[in-house]
């Protein structure tokens, strides 16, 4: 594998940059303190094509691939972790969904406005009571001629209520049975579709999470992707490739805070010497140096299969967990670096502390990718 950049990498990771520096960093903590989604950035990046990474020109989107999708989360995330996750749920889940299950006609109706930034997307799977337990979901669709009703709540979904459009994953058959569930298409303003409680959260305050409710929403067949039943498995693929967007995110995150604790140690004097030159710190920044580029190579391994079109099952497990658990700790030392400062929100890390926790329970949590990737092993 060739871990060279390319000059089109190179240069998205650069824009990205850019953006987040001129746009995001000014206002992050205004966001964070007020939990307030920042649309208007959205639509922004849908003007540089970040909204659309993965979509072919095709259907409007940026027609790049998975290492440069995964430059781009970084940077972002190197700024805000809030608004790297709410640009990966939108590429990764939503968008990549409808791009890897749709009919070229749901295609053309839904990815354009998607890719470009026009609607802001969201993905429904996880439930109050079935997180990780996803074939017990209670969330419903029953055909009825035609159309399909949903009944339902869908819970800590990126974009719940500020989504214009929705895949949602419903059970079409009996519980914990084989092949009982559905992905759907439903749409902002769809009778029945609404936006319920809004979460309170420690971290990720920017990114929008909350409930999505289903009282007798009725949709048309013609926005079910794929076939009846095959709902879970389609969510299992979409996952996989999600799990890079974490990772990136969570690799985004512990770069962040890494940067700013290896500034920060250089400045900040003790005992007439900077803190930097103290074996305690500068171990710690040893060992963070070291995580976040083991992390970085397992990401660039599962983009390079992802390229390639291999499976990235277990790579990409291995990343995300990896990765994730990366942030927590390089964030933690970051704040252990800055002392007392680091407590406070005058100073970057705690902002960084909070967001990264996220990282090791969204999109399964680091248990869940110990069993997928202990599966793997196991079954070869």
């Amino acid at each position: 594998m060739n871990f060279q950049q390319t000059e089109l990498t190179s240069q998205v990771s650069e824009t990205a940059k850019k953006f987040a520096e001129q746009f995001i960093r000014p206002h992050l903590m205004e966001w964070d303190e007020t939990q307030a989604f920042p649309v208007h950035i959205f639509k922004e990046m849908g003007k540089l094509g970040l909204m659309g990474v993965l979509v072919p020109h095709e259907y409007g989107g940026a027609g790049m691939g998975y290492f440069e999708y995964n430059a781009i989360i970084q940077e972002i995330s190197k700024v805000c972790g809030s608004v790297g996750l709410s640009l990966a749920a939108h590429n990764s889940l939503c968008t990549n969904h409808i791009l890897s299950f749709g009919t070229a006609i749901q295609k053309n109706q839904w990815l354009p406005k998607l890719a470009q930034g026009e609607w802001i997307g969201a993905w429904g799977l996880t439930e109050p009571n079935t997180g990780s337990d996803a074939g017990n979901m209670q969330t419903t669709a029953v055909k009825q001629g035609d159309e399909w009703i949903l009944n339902g709540t869908k819970s800590w979904i990126t974009h719940g209520i500020s989504g214009d459009l929705a895949v949602v994953i419903c059970r079409t058959g009996a519980p914990r049975t084989s092949g009982n569930s559905t992905a759907f298409v439903v749409e902002r303003g769809t009778t029945g579709f609404s936006g319920g409680k809004k979460e309170n959260k420690l971290g990720m305050r920017a990114s929008e999470t909350a409930e999505m409710i289903f009282d007798n929403c009725s949709i048309p067949d013609a926005n079910r992707l794929g076939e009846v039943g095959d709902g879970f498995r389609q969510a299992m693929k979409i996952l996989d490739g999600g799990r890079l967007s974490i990772a990136a995110l969570s690799i985004g995150i512990a770069k962040g805070a890494y940067e700013a604790a290896l500034k920060y140690s250089q400045e900040r004097y003790q005992f007439d010497q900077p803190i930097a030159s103290f074996q305690g710190i500068s171990f710690k920044l040893a060992d963070m140096a070291t995580e976040i580029m083991a992390s970085d190579l397992l990401v660039w391994q599962a983009c390079d299969l992802k390229a390639r079109g291999l499976s990235v099952t277990k790579e990409g497990a291995m990343a995300k967990y990896y990765a994730s658990e990366v942030a927590v700790k390089t964030a933690n030392d970051a704040v252990q670096i800055f002392g007392g400062y680091g407590y406070t929100k005058d100073f970057p890390v705690e902002k960084y502390y909070r967001d990264a926790k996220l990282c090791t329970i969204g999109e399964g949590t680091s248990e869940i990718q110990k069993l997928v990737i202990s599966r793997e092993v196991l079954n070869h």
